[in-house]
């Protein structure tokens, strides 16, 4: 499955394992499915819906203008009904965070279980906080400046991956030899939307929090984050699960903005662990 129509436009979808099923909402904005697919072990257990939100990746059809959380939630939604599912679990990383933040407060019904990873309630949180968290680890001030107007899109959308890359250090400190194949792999695979991540930094997300809502989340959800996340370190993660009723807070070690890749042991069993202990039923 790669191509599936869901309100009116072309959803990128891939669709992998059998068990409870696990959406997983990828971050960016701008970027797609194949960030996330080191997840894809969990398969083994879960069925995991992996897709590209529209305006991103290689899902198509839909204008810039459309990015908003009322379409990105209402996608999902309907994505959930067309594969036939009665409810699911939702894991969103990063900005993909954002999206099921928004999906539990306007899908309850539908949501089992919320998954946050390395992500935050306020879009300021990287506009503001990022560059100045950079600083005092010490980077390079020329990297402090580029991360600033990296996260406030204040960059042409075909400076976006050059910035990624100058910037890999800082979302990965603690990559391996051995991991860099793998990542190699899919990175080649990822497809990025440059102009989606200029427009939504200008545009779409900038003043964006749902940090007074937080309380209304009634589903199970653990969050989760690696420990040396310069975007959301681990003050924020303290603060996003203090505000979400019961939920359960998991800092990984030696992991940066991307604990997936760089413990993937680790972060697995979080997942696992958190969906065992709040045992999701079967549709």
């Amino acid at each position: 499955m790669t191509k599936m129509s869901i309100r009116g436009i072309s959803l990128h979808v891939k669709v992998f394992g059998k068990g409870y099923p696990l959406v997983l909402m990828h971050g960016g904005p701008s970027a797609d499915l194949y960030t996330l697919m080191a997840f894809k072990p969990c398969a083994d257990q879960f069925t995991l819906i992996f897709y590209d939100h529209r305006c991103n990746g290689r899902s198509v059809g839909a204008d810039l203008t459309s990015m908003t959380m009322d379409n990105l939630t209402a996608d999902a939604d309907a994505l959930r009904q067309a594969l036939g599912f009665e409810k699911w679990a939702v894991l969103g990383h990063s900005f993909g965070g954002y999206v099921a933040m928004e999906y539990a407060l306007r899908y309850p019904q539908n949501l089992s279980h919320l998954l946050l990873v390395d992500t935050g309630a306020e879009n300021s949180w990287a506009q503001e906080k990022a560059p100045e968290e950079l600083a005092k680890r010490g980077f390079d001030p020329e990297i402090v400046d580029l991360t600033r107007r990296y996260f406030n899109g204040q960059i042409e959308p075909k400076e976006v991956f050059p910035s990624l890359m100058k910037l890999s250090k800082a979302y990965n400190p603690y990559t391996n030899l051995l991991q860099l194949p793998q990542m190699l792999i899919w990175g080649l695979q990822t497809k990025l939307q440059p102009e989606t991540f200029v427009y939504s930094e200008t545009h779409f997300l900038k003043g964006w929090t749902v940090m007074d809502r937080l309380g209304e989340i009634k589903a199970p959800t653990l969050v989760m984050a690696g420990r040396e996340d310069f975007i959301y370190p681990p003050e924020h993660q303290e603060e996003l699960a203090a505000a979400i009723p019961n939920a359960r807070l998991v800092v990984i070690d030696r992991a940066g903005h991307n604990p997936h890749d760089e413990q993937p042991a680790e972060t697995f069993k979080a997942v696992r662990d958190f969906l065992a202990s709040a045992n999701p039923g079967r549709d």
